[in-house]
């Protein structure tokens, strides 16, 4: 009985190493803040077509959220180009939006990492700051801002 017990728990540890449940998780949240990214990129297209410019991103706390009319904070309504900002899935990271007008920039935090293979190539895998500083790529996104989208004028 005490094999048969022993062999179970050897099965089990085997199948949740090899199925690794919470890597799964990060991979989820990570394939979600893509997205989010790319609808917000979508949006921001079309703002664009609107107005000839991207929209300003705030300066003022919180910083860099998209400007537009006043700012518009992610999980709330940006109507008529989104009916609701995307916000990060786990608590405590933030979505990164920076912009002088002509182009832009959006940055999150993967939690996977360097596992990604679109993470950036800094250091610790920070995507480089646009803005000459005034971003800690370090920890701006609640981790590392590893992973960026931009306007096709523009690299991350």
């Amino acid at each position: 009985m005490v094999i048969v017990i022993g062999l179970i728990a050897i099965l089990i540890g085997g199948v949740m190493a090899a199925l690794d449940p919470i890597g799964q998780i990060h991979k989820g949240n990570d394939v979600r803040r893509k997205s989010d990214l790319s609808q917000v990129q979508k949006a921001l297209e079309v703002y664009y077509n609107d107005f000839g410019a991207y929209p300003a991103h705030s300066t003022t706390s919180p910083m860099y959220r998209i400007f537009h009319s006043g700012i518009k904070d992610w999980g709330k309504s940006w109507a008529p180009y989104m009916s609701t900002l995307p916000e990060d899935p786990k608590g405590g990271y933030n979505y990164i939006y920076y912009s002088e007008g002509q182009s832009y920039y959006l940055y999150v935090s993967l939690e996977r990492g360097s596992k990604d293979p679109g993470v950036c190539s800094g250091i610790n895998n920070a995507c480089s700051d646009p803005s000459a500083g005034s971003i800690n790529m370090q920890n701006a996104c609640g981790g590392v801002c590893n992973y960026g989208v931009s306007s096709s004028n523009v690299s991350p």
